[in-house]
């Protein structure tokens, strides 16, 4: 995707037929099947997927309403300021997530209770829209997500042998990588925010935690069909298959 958004910014043409981010929403949409026909990605994996990808692009239509940043660029595949590719960088976060799950066999220590991390992951998409309005509660969020996964790890196998981190290692890692990808994007202008008008410059570096916050709603979305294992009963599984 990232890919995609820096290679059409530098090399498609100005008078092209097709606007660049209409070719974005058709590229994407064909990396979309090809994973699932290339049986990369789950069917009930990719529907899940399907949820956050609704779920970032009401977001995107709301925010951009609210001049929190906006896509300078001309198109006929939008709803209101929003190109339908947007739905799909959310997209990529949640596929992301819900493979290295299933390809990493990652199981946890000590998960919290499985109905508090709906309530967290609500509360967080709420704040997205009511800060607008009222107080914004996102530090009060850091602190929960912090309560919640504070004593939590994650165990997952990318070879032969188990490795174990803290969660919010993970989830702060992940974002910060996010945030990456968020430059390289608003450097090929896929977006631009309002201090980016006059020439563009970094993101600042507090939408990182922005990403961490979006970040944990895909990871409770993707737990719907991955389904959080402990550790502990997955090695006594492993034995009992071992055994058998």
């Amino acid at each position: 995707m990232l890919a995609l958004l820096v290679g059409s910014a530098l090399f498609w043409p100005k008078d092209a037929p097709l606007a660049r981010y209409d070719f974005l929403v058709l590229a994407s949409l064909s990396i979309q099947v090809a994973l699932l026909a290339l049986k990369l990605e789950r069917w009930d994996e990719a529907a899940v997927i399907l949820i956050f990808h609704l779920v970032g692009t009401v977001m995107e239509v709301f925010k951009t309403a609210h001049g929190s940043w906006l896509y300078p660029e001309p198109s006929l595949l939008r709803i209101g300021g929003v190109p339908l590719f947007t739905g799909f960088m959310y997209a990529c976060v949640g596929s992301y997530i819900a493979r290295i799950w299933r390809l990493f066999d990652i199981t946890f220590v000590r998960y919290p209770p499985y109905w508090t991390t709906w309530i967290l992951a609500g509360l967080i998409y709420l704040n997205f829209f009511t800060h607008h309005y009222g107080p914004d509660i996102r530090l009060g969020l850091f602190v929960a997500s912090a309560m919640l996964f504070g004593r939590t790890w994650f165990v997952f196998t990318p070879d032969l042998k188990p490795r174990r981190m803290p969660m919010l290692l993970g989830a702060v890692l992940v974002a910060l990588f996010i945030w990456f990808a968020e430059n390289l994007g608003t450097f090929a202008g896929a977006w631009i925010y309002p201090s980016q008008r006059d020439g563009w410059s970094m993101a600042p570096f507090s939408k990182m935690g922005a990403w961490y916050l979006l970040m944990l709603i895909s990871f409770v979305l993707v737990s719907l069909v991955h389904r959080p294992v402990d550790a502990s009963v997955a090695r006594i599984r492993e034995g009992i298959k071992t055994a058998a």
